[in-house]
């Protein structure tokens, strides 16, 4: 696994690749960090799985506000919760890091490698297992699944080790940034809730 902490993340030329960030909390300290290394990536946050909508779009805006804090280009794909819901129907009652995890990652990790090939990106990372609450290895795990499917490569990024989970506590204070207090997704038979 790559530590971009210490190493270029790309090769020599420093193509460009898409960051797949979940919120600000969990990627401002990789942002910053690929930022002050110059580092050639741009934010995508798609995240069909952040429910009410109105969690959605403060999540959004403060992911937003982050990258331009650090002057990196931030793209906003589709809010497509229903299909979402379809495909971690019979998944509710799973646990945090359970079956719907997996589902719920390779779904948005093979959209965000889909955008990627049709745009011209190199590669695809992640912050989705920057999360205690997370499993960096299913992560990956979902990650290399989608990158199989669309024949976008997946680099590893670790953002929780070499100081940065201290990085990103005083960011989130720095920044006086929204952190919220749950992953994002609220299985429920009501889509809106």
């Amino acid at each position: 696994m790559l530590h971009f902490l210490y190493v270029k993340i790309m090769t020599d030329d420093n193509k460009k690749i898409l960051l797949l960030s979940c919120c600000a909390p969990c990627s401002c300290a990789v942002i910053k960090t690929l930022a002050e290394k110059g580092e050639n990536y741009t934010v995508a946050f798609y995240n069909p799985n952040i429910r009410p909508l109105a969690e959605y779009e403060k999540r959004r805006d403060e992911n937003e506000r982050v990258c331009k804090i650090y002057k990196v280009p931030f793209i906003e794909l589709e809010y497509d919760n229903e299909r979402w819901c379809a495909l971690t129907e019979g998944l509710e009652n799973e646990p945090e890091r359970g079956k719907r995890c997996s589902v719920c990652f390779e779904m948005r990790l093979k959209r965000v490698m889909e955008y990627a090939k049709e745009n011209g990106f190199a590669a695809v990372a992640s912050v989705l297992g920057v999360s205690r609450w997370k499993n960096l290895a299913q992560v990956n795990e979902a990650a290399y699944k989608a990158s199989k499917d669309t024949g976008m490569p997946y680099i590893e990024i670790e953002g929780r080790k070499g100081g940065m989970q201290e990085l990103r506590a005083l960011l989130i204070k720095e920044l006086n940034l929204y952190n919220q207090n749950y992953c994002g997704c609220k299985p429920s038979a009501n889509k809106g809730e």
